[in-house]
């Protein structure tokens, strides 16, 4: 009796399917910790690869020669069978034999049988974790395909409009020899045509758009509706608007998981509704003056690792003298501190071209860990118009926050969740505390060619910025292609204007350039092509070698400043040596850079101390790196529990007072 990882129990039904999230006590919290372990290993053993692969391998051959219309034959008797017996092994097997068939036949592309025990992994349930350049977008419609057919909506969810997009028109043509259906969610989209979107058999959408649209259903369910009239709504078909954009929470396979489960979930996401106007322009240009009065370490510290700005006892007493003689709001202690905290933070804690950009007259939020603008996203509380008066611009309107939610909280809401990224393992145990996941890692198809080269710490920016223009014309003599990773849009900036007064010709891929993306990406790998990137460049992109630069020793990437997640800077290295390619990489950095501010002060001094000229003993060097890093993973990991507890008693509180989320 073959064994079988049911989907009935774990997909929810309803008129809006989703799992509910309970509020675990302290001993549920220790069960858990202490019974995974074996839920893990059950996990991972109930897989079976070796089995999975024969069987696929048989079916696989019975396809070989076939007509193309045996395929979607082939696609109509699984979809029957698995709706009644479920993601049984053969079954799964049978349906990952015909979709490597479509993908040959369509693509040009045969999965690996990596590619299939990784499939395994997301439709047990699991995060895959899989070398970056191994392929997670084709690894990714076996699952989809094998769920879909059971009729289970899958949402493929990845960090970016231009992924989301690529992907599905991408892998379009697999899913069509099967019959299935396939729709993506970008920004800007009107509701009827994300309805759409959403009803199709398989959705590619970004993590921010589908928690946005999940919001916007939760307002609308606010009077919490039941099953039947739901269906008695749709009943009404064109004669009046669905309120309705997802059909529920299903099963979703997050590609870049850590990224999105783990990096961003530092953030709670909000939807907010008109609220005050913007004539307040007068009371912002007084706080920033309030602001800009006080003194630092005396009135007011600045936190940079918690993103905070804490008023000491003397600077609310020096607050209280120079405000009160305004009137007005300014009377008011606890309005008038968190006024000026907030235009503090503007003042000291979010700088334009790092946090955000200028256009048009309008402030537009880079996303930290993409590196992409966030169109018609604002900061809440008076921050982003605080931000606005500071550049100059016209000022918005605030907005009161209609409902909010965590991604930790949102999808632990999915029947079944699985996730793939090439960097899980340092935060394998987050993710099953958390989410419930575990991570099971995939090995390569063929050996890695990745070459590390030593990183290379230097006392001054000024001296690493020298050091990284000298190992670009190194490299680039040689004719192998160079990608440079940085922070933000101004160090992406600054370095090209480096380069262009060394006369190396590049090419810039930041905030500014997203509409470049693509050809960018694609001349990336070519002989001799430099390209500075921010983070953009560091996930989901696949930069092919030219001609003639595997032999040349293929891209060759370098870090100019640590992240403050390792996970981070292996994305950025995984740009080279992929699929077997050869490649290198290194990190050229300074004890000025904001990592080391921010984290590893203590350890950036005694460097300095340990340092003759402008290279910094490799040791020393290594050490405080490593000291910060680890200091500021600490710190997000506790933001993001923090971010998860508050969220939780929100809904309990919430939910007494019968308001959404």
């Amino acid at each position: 009796m073959s064994s079988a990882l049911p989907y009935h129990a774990e997909v929810p039904t309803g008129a809006y399917a989703e799992r509910l999230d309970r509020r675990r006590g302290q001993l549920d919290r220790l069960a858990a910790v202490a019974a995974g372990p074996i839920r893990r290993w059950w996990q991972r053993r109930a897989c079976h690869p070796r089995r999975l692969l024969e069987a696929a391998a048989e079916h696989g051959r019975q396809l070989v020669g076939a007509r193309d219309t045996a395929l979607g034959v082939a696609a109509a008797e699984l979809r029957t069978e698995l709706r009644v017996h479920g993601f049984r092994d053969d079954l799964v097997a049978r349906a990952f034999a015909v979709v490597r068939e479509a993908a040959s036949r369509r693509l040009g592309q045969r999965p690996f049988d990596v590619q299939l025990v990784g499939a395994r992994v997301l439709l047990g349930g699991m995060v895959a974790e899989m070398e970056t350049g191994e392929g997670k977008t084709l690894t990714a419609t076996l699952p989809a395909c094998t769920a879909a057919l059971a009729g289970v909506p899958v949402h493929v969810v990845t960090v970016n409009d231009y992924l989301a997009r690529r992907d599905a028109e991408w892998m379009g043509p697999i899913y069509e020899a099967l019959g299935l259906s396939v729709g993506v969610i970008v920004h800007g989209m009107e509701p009827e045509a994300r309805r759409e979107a959403y009803g199709c058999d398989v959705t590619y959408c970004t993590n921010k758009e589908l928690a946005f649209d999940y919001l916007k259903d939760r307002i609308a369910l606010r009077d919490q509706p039941s099953r039947v009239r739901l269906q008695l709504e749709r009943l009404y078909g064109d004669a009046r608007p669905r309120r309705l954009l997802l059909r529920g929470l299903h099963y979703a396979i997050v590609d870049e998981a850590d990224s999105v489960l783990v990096d961003e979930a530092r953030t709670p996401l909000i939807i907010s509704g008109g609220g005050a106007d913007a004539g307040l322009r007068r009371e912002y240009e007084r706080a920033l003056a309030l602001a800009d009065a006080l003194t630092a370490e005396a009135d007011f510290i600045v936190e940079p690792g918690q993103r905070a700005v804490r008023l000491t006892d003397a600077g609310r007493s020096h607050l209280a003298e120079i405000a009160e003689p305004l009137g007005g709001l300014w009377t008011g202690r606890l309005r008038r501190e968190e006024m000026v905290r907030q235009a503090l933070s503007a003042r000291h804690l979010f700088h334009r071209d790092r946090d955000y950009l200028v256009t048009e007259d309008k402030v537009q939020i880079i996303d930290e860990y993409t590196g992409r603008l966030m169109p018609d996203r604002s900061w809440e509380h008076g921050l982003h118009q605080l931000i606005e008066v500071k550049e100059g611009c016209t000022v918005t309107g605030r907005n009161d926050p209609l409902a909010r939610i965590s991604y930790q909280r949102f999808f632990r809401r999915y029947g079944r969740l699985a996730g793939m990224t090439g960097t899980a393992r340092e935060i394998a145990g987050e993710l099953w505390s958390v989410y419930g996941l575990g991570v099971v890692s995939i090995p390569t198809n063929a050996p890695l060619r990745r070459r590390y080269r030593p990183d290379q710490v230097y006392s001054s920016a000024e001296a690493r910025w020298q050091a990284v223009v000298a190992r670009v014309q190194s490299v680039n003599r040689r004719g192998r292609p160079v990608l440079l990773g940085t922070r933000s849009v101004a160090a992406s900036e600054h370095l090209s204007r480096l380069l262009s007064d060394a006369g190396l010709p590049h090419r810039v891929l930041n905030a500014r350039q997203d509409r470049e993306e693509a050809a960018i990406i694609a001349d990336a790998g070519t002989a001799g092509q430099i390209t500075v990137a921010t983070n953009m460049a560091g996930r989901g992109t696949d930069i092919r070698l030219g001609l003639g630069v595997a032999d040349r020793g293929g891209l060759h990437v370098i870090a100019t400043e640590r992240h403050e997640a390792r996970r981070i800077d292996r994305q950025l290295f995984g740009r080279c040596g992929r699929q077997g390619d050869p490649g290198s990489y290194e990190a050229l950095t300074s004890v000025e850079d904001e990592l080391v501010i921010t984290y590893g002060r203590r350890w950036a001094r005694v460097a300095r101390l340990l340092t003759r000229g402008d290279r910094v003993p490799a040791w020393i060097g290594r050490v405080t790196l490593r000291r910060a890093q680890r200091a500021a993973e600490l710190t997000h990991a506790r933001m993001r529990g923090d971010l998860l507890r508050m969220d939780e008693h929100l809904e309990s509180a919430l939910a007494f007072s019968g308001r959404p989320e």
